[in-house]
């Protein structure tokens, strides 16, 4: 069974399992799921709990030994295994294949890990613990104002649609920074009516972007808010390098996936390159946009910008940056490279 992490609790007193799989991008979700089910489970009557961080220093005969517990001599059992950011290796799956072998209802297993793949929820050792898998994905851009919405209407918070919109906007990637800011909301105004005014006069921007949101966003083709993350990005300090170094390695790719469908078609380029379900569209996007010569271009501007990035340090490489980010996110029209 899956479950997304805003309907857990709904969940949680439907139906017990005893095992549940918290895996995702986004640390407030997961942190509040472990939360939710580990309140539920001592409700049921699990007093004892015991974590454990998956890495070369553990010892499975320790995790395994919980696993032996038996109501009638102790009392009941949360087992928490902390998977690593790396995700599950031969090495590991094995052991959770056998500790799915000794699961009983004197004990409840509570996985967290990063976002799993297609491949990783087919495999022997994710069936195996046959739990509730409870996805703790960040929510994309056109998701956001619907959670931000949801999220509100819990605490007793009633967002006209601009300031639902700010709220996206201004804590988009940091959805910590978002928790904390609508709790300050409903002190400062008892009443629960939010407006796009008493946003702007009651918080501050708390957004975090990395280069990835940037690099999506002009595959998308979203020019503004390209630019936006990147004035965003500038701010904060980031180097420039690391921006180059992303996106040399995004531009190249859409050139080889170019040539790859002059002989495939679009999904079978997204197979032969292992492109993410999540990220076909902004690759499909970006390869129907824009033209070879487009790219070419665009490759050319790249070195540019890093040449003079590592040699003339007295000019900002950041205006090239922006232009670059133009180019790559508009419809594909003539381009000329600058002086």
């Amino acid at each position: 069974m899956k479950v997304f992490a805003d309907r857990l609790t709904e969940s949680l007193t439907q139906r017990w399992f005893a095992c549940y799989l918290l895996f995702g991008n986004e640390p407030l979700f997961i942190q509040e799921s472990r939360a939710h089910i580990i309140a539920r489970a001592k409700a049921l009557g699990f007093e004892e709990h015991h974590r454990f961080v998956v890495d070369a220093s553990i010892d499975w005969n320790d995790v395994f030994d919980c696993t032996q517990s038996m109501s009638l001599f102790s009392s009941k059992q949360i087992i928490e295994l902390e998977l690593p950011e790396a995700g599950v290796n031969a090495a590991i799956a094995k052991q959770l294949t056998e500790i799915a072998s000794q699961l009983h209802e004197d004990i409840v297993l509570l996985i967290s890990g990063s976002k799993l793949t297609r491949a990783q929820e087919s495999a022997a050792w994710f069936k195996a613990l046959n739990g509730c898998h409870v996805s703790c994905t960040t929510p994309d851009i056109k998701r956001l104002p619907q959670w931000v919405t949801q999220r509100c209407r819990a605490i007793n918070l009633t967002p006209d649609h601009e300031a639902v919109q700010l709220l996206c906007q201004w804590h988009e990637g940091n959805l910590f920074a978002l928790s904390q800011s609508l709790e300050k909301l409903t002190l400062l105004y008892p009443d629960g009516q939010l407006t796009l005014l008493r946003v702007q006069e009651a918080l501050s921007r708390h957004n975090h972007f990395t280069v990835f949101h940037w690099v999506d966003a002009m595959l998308e083709g979203k020019a503004k808010r390209a630019q936006r993350i990147l004035t965003q990005l500038e701010s904060e300090g980031i180097e420039a390098i690391i921006l180059l170094r992303t996106v040399q390695k995004e531009l190249f790719q859409l050139v080889k996936m170019q040539q790859a469908l002059t002989q495939l078609s679009m999904a079978q380029v997204f197979d032969k390159f292992r492109v993410w379900q999540n990220k076909k569209p902004l690759y499909n996007a970006a390869l129907t946009r824009l033209s070879p010569a487009r790219l070419k271009q665009s490759i050319q501007l790249l070195a540019q910008i890093e040449v003079q990035a590592k040699t003339q340090y007295d000019i900002s490489p950041w205006p090239l940056i922006h232009q670059l980010s133009m180019n790559l996110s508009v419809t594909d029209t003539p381009m000329s490279l600058p002086h």
